[in-house]
């Protein structure tokens, strides 16, 4: 692999196996909080990690404004990975604003995936009319006010939303510290990208086997984002998770292992069956 790119995003390869897992991170975190979920699947599979520019151990000289206004440059960061590794029969697994990162990088790329697993995921989280993002636009903004303004009071307020499991604190404390590792004015502009796209059209694209994992009490994508993100990527599955919050794969690692292992094995099955 290109020393470049494996440095830029700080690839890393876990396991071995003609099937691959790529997983993708979401806003403000880094390829550590897959650590609960990895285990159950390097026997089988090989994963690939990475974190995207200005997150966790990227190089973060290698943010380029210009690449990244937008979520296609965050997409193109994994086609090049994807390449350089030559990967193939590949499950991509998102997080968050990677679902949609990843959806951009499939329709760039037709072929890059044979599946997908989205966690949480939101083509758009401003409310209209017709939709329910869950924020409205002044929601949002004052939220970036208070980035600007108070970074640290920021993270101190945002993280506990996202995580939403009070009765374990710990768990809030790493997203919270998660959020005051990565550069401030990088975190800020992914912030501004994340929060005021709008790729709800960019759905129906999506030709692939899917499974959308909502989970409960969500504030970030809550659950009409889950159903209508299922809605229109025809022939997805949709799973209502009992786990709470929006990082199931911290909070309820065990849930989320489960229902990615019962994806995995239909799809096997229906390999077979072709």
């Amino acid at each position: 692999m290109s020393p470049s790119i494996s440095k830029r995003n700080n690839v890393k390869i876990i396991g071995s196996g003609d099937r691959t897992l790529m997983l993708a991170h979401g806003f403000g975190c880094d390829q550590n909080m897959w650590r609960y979920v990895v285990p159950a699947f390097e026997n089988d599979y090989r994963i690939v990690l990475f974190d995207y520019v200005g997150c966790g151990k990227s190089d973060q000289s290698a943010y380029n404004p210009n690449r990244y206004n937008n979520l296609n440059g965050y997409a193109q960061d994994i086609i090049e990975v994807a390449e350089e590794l030559q990967l193939t029969n590949v499950t991509f697994v998102g997080h968050s604003v990677s679902c949609i990162i990843g959806i951009l990088a499939y329709i760039q790329k037709p072929g890059l995936f044979n599946s997908m697993i989205l966690i949480g995921p939101s083509p758009r989280y401003i409310n209209d009319e017709t939709y329910q993002g869950g924020f409205s636009q002044g929601d949002l903004e004052e939220l970036l006010d208070v980035m600007e303004k108070n970074y640290i009071g920021w993270a101190n307020f945002l993280a506990p939303i996202v995580m939403k499991n009070d009765e374990r604190p710990e768990l809030t404390q790493e997203l919270e510290e998660s959020f005051c590792s990565t550069d401030p004015v990088i975190t800020k502009r992914f912030a501004r990208v994340t929060f005021f796209s709008d790729n709800r059209s960019d759905l129906s694209k999506v030709d692939i086997p899917v499974l959308v994992l909502q989970c409960s009490e969500d504030a970030i994508a809550p659950d009409f984002v889950g159903e209508y993100v299922a809605e229109r990527i025809i022939g997805s599955k949709y799973v209502k998770m009992e786990a709470t919050g929006h990082c199931p794969h911290l909070s309820h690692p065990e849930e989320t292992i489960h229902n990615m292992k019962n994806f995995l094995t239909e799809l096997q099955a229906v390999a077979k069956h072709e």
